[in-house]
């Protein structure tokens, strides 16, 4: 039997570097998937890769807009797919602002819209997927919330590694993620009367393509030496997704080659 037999997971942001890696790895352990991202060419590429297995169902989902998540958990259900795994994924990060043609300014030169924008996707989005997974999930069966974080989550960026790239790390990015662990450890308590358990994975530098430069300067900041692969995030995520982790709650799993045990 695979690992994730007989667990559904939902994933919000599924079509990105780490997204379809859970969801091809999940897959692979005998989950039923039901992905959702927003429509475009990282949708499709999904619909394409999976879209005859049985197991994979996707949705169109926009995190930030309320009406869309108030609505989502029951348009799954009413499909038949019954959800016990949940996972926050879904995020506006510096590579995908890159990708738009997005800028990166200086912090003077940051615009409240631009942070609101971040804050809505990345902190207010896992909110409201969390709320409604309260709604319509916790307290019906044992379920299981993953937020995801980053390794910037609790730790400053190191800013000097991004001098001379085409990309930045920016501030808003960094408070969301550190806000989404808080809001795991708040739920952890609040749920764990209800059969629910609440963790954040905190991934570490993923490669995607990055220079020989950036994977360098990125290299000495890592006991590890070197930036990880998408799918060794993804072993720690099979695991926090199973019954094997049913004892464990509250916490922050840092996948990042030893970066925040410097």
């Amino acid at each position: 039997m695979g690992q994730l037999e007989g667990r559904t997971v939902f994933i919000t942001g599924s079509g990105g570097v780490l997204g379809s890696t859970y969801v091809r790895r999940m897959l692979a352990q005998g989950a039923r998937v039901v992905a959702t991202d927003l429509p475009g060419h990282r949708y499709d590429g999904l619909v394409e890769a999976h879209g005859d297995n049985p197991d994979f169902a996707i949705y169109p989902l926009n995190v930030s807009v309320e009406e869309e998540v108030v609505e989502i958990f029951k348009q799954v259900e009413g499909d038949g797919h019954v959800v016990d795994v949940v996972l926050n994924n879904a995020a506006i990060t510096g590579e995908m602002l890159m990708g738009a043609g997005g800028t990166f300014p200086d912090f003077a030169d940051t615009t409240v819209d631009d942070w609101e924008k971040t804050m809505r996707t990345n902190l207010t989005g896992a909110f409201m997927v969390a709320r409604q997974m309260d709604r319509d999930i916790v307290g019906k069966r044992p379920s299981t919330l993953i937020n995801v974080a980053s390794m910037y989550a609790l730790n400053g960026a190191h800013h000097p590694i991004y001098d001379g790239m085409p990309f930045k790390n920016f501030s808003a990015y960094g408070v969301t993620k550190a806000g989404i662990h808080g809001l795991t450890v708040w739920l952890a308590g609040y749920w764990a009367k209800r059969r629910a358990t609440v963790n954040t994975i905190a991934p570490g530098a993923v490669f995607n393509g990055h220079s020989e430069e950036f994977q360098a300067r990125v290299g000495e900041l890592i006991m590890a030496g070197r930036m990880c692969e998408p799918d060794e995030i993804a072993d720690a995520m099979l695991f926090l997704a199973s019954a094997q982790s049913g004892y464990i709650t509250g916490q922050m799993i840092n996948v990042d080659g030893g970066f925040s045990a410097w």
